[in-house]
């Protein structure tokens, strides 16, 4: 009797895919949640706080965010500590936001002011407290910390941002530049921040798949090397070019969510000319806030991509198939990537390092140390990266 050959590797009685939800999850108490609030993060531009209350989402929490008469930022829970009636609501006034059911007044750090409806203003409204979260405002953004009081890092400088050349000046951006797509990206965080480290998407995504996006240096294939610092992972990329010239090209990936890479377009050699940082809004989306320097006004949008000559939201749904791009990829890997159906390469080293590093961090914190990457000195000197664009010979 001849054998029947059997089909086999089908996807018939596949296991349900896990996630590593202990690197994704954000929310509070979870132990990336925990690690991420024990950094600032960037909740708006400096022109998001202002006299009408603003809902933002942030590491799972939702929060508004104000500016009071004084000209002082605010970020306080949403429901008024009296009754529950969201202070989005609320009245901005000198002192701060007074929630519209009755009237109750809280300062910036949720100090109660004010309860107009108890006896001599309320008698005891200086037991009341409306939770609230410290905020600064710095680079055109307003910063927030979300964690342990008693744990407050500073808020760290950028050397990058820091030393601008005759004629720079900073801009801020809110529009989810190098996402690939629009300002709320329907994924997890973690998609977006692992694909810093991996090169070769480079070419094949933004060159020979979808065409040349930047520019034709870009899609030649590199040679790759990665290695750990104290608070990223680094990725140096070489490019042989016809001219027998060398292109070399340095980028990171920075604690805590931090996009340290330099213009793929390529418009001027040296030092990274911008940061991003990913926010986390929830464990199924996040968003980009860009800080760069730059010549003139609306710089930091023309780097946005383009697929078939278009921008993302140009594109039709067929035209988003034709020409793929970062944000078809990652949200394509669905909500949480399913991280039990992997079968990385050698290509994924950098990826595999950028998470043995998150794991040490989340070590740090479940043993009570500090993470890396968080300073309690004043006086600390801006944190210095290496990444740029180089052309050598």
């Amino acid at each position: 009797m001849i054998p029947i050959a059997v089909d086999t590797g089908t996807a018939y009685g596949k296991p349900p895919p896990t996630s590593k939800h202990e690197l994704t999850d954000v929310g509070p108490g979870t132990p990336m949640g925990e690690l991420l609030r024990r950094y600032w993060h960037p909740v708006g531009l400096v022109g998001d706080a202002t006299a009408t209350p603003r809902k933002v989402r942030v590491l799972g929490e939702d929060l508004i965010l104000f500016r009071d008469g004084q000209g002082r930022p605010g970020l306080v829970y949403p429901h008024c500590a009296h009754r529950g009636a969201s202070l989005y609501y609320g009245k901005v006034e000198e002192r701060g936001i007074r929630c519209c059911y009755h009237g109750w007044l809280f300062d910036v750090q949720g100090h109660c002011m004010e309860q107009p409806c108890e006896p001599e203003g309320g008698r005891a409204r200086d037991k009341v407290r409306q939770p609230w979260y410290p905020v600064e405002e710095l680079y055109g953004l307003v910063w927030a910390y979300l964690g342990p009081p008693e744990k407050k890092p500073v808020l760290p400088r950028y050397e990058c941002l820091e030393q601008l050349a005759e004629g720079e000046f900073l801009e801020a951006d809110d529009r989810s530049i190098g996402g690939g797509g629009p300002q709320v990206i329907p994924c997890n965080w973690l998609q977006h921040y692992e694909n810093l480290v991996d090169p070769f998407h480079v070419v094949i995504l933004h060159s020979s798949f979808s065409g040349t996006q930047f520019v034709p240096e870009m899609a030649v294939m590199p040679q790759v090397n990665w290695d750990t610092t104290g608070i990223s992972v680094r990725t140096l990329s070489l490019r042989k070019l016809p001219d027998g010239k060398t292109f070399r090209r340095i980028s990171e990936a920075g604690l805590p969510t931090l996009r340290v890479i330099p213009s793929p377009r390529v418009g001027r050699f040296g030092m990274v000319e911008s940061l991003g940082w990913i926010l986390p809004i929830d464990d199924h989306s996040f968003r980009i806030y860009v800080v760069g320097r730059v010549t003139e006004k609306g710089e930091l949008h023309k780097m946005r991509s383009r697929l078939g000559g278009k921008l993302w939201e140009e594109l039709t749904e067929a035209e988003h198939q034709v020409y793929p791009g970062d944000y078809e990829a990652m949200v394509s890997q669905g909500p949480i990537a399913k991280h039990s159906e992997e079968h990385l390469a050698s290509t994924d080293r950098g990826l595999v390092m950028l998470r043995r590093l998150l794991m040490k961090q989340l070590e740090a914190v479940q043993e009570g140390r500090d993470p890396a990457g968080v300073s309690f000195d004043p006086a600390a000197p801006p944190v210095k990266f290496s990444a740029g664009n180089w052309m050598e010979g």
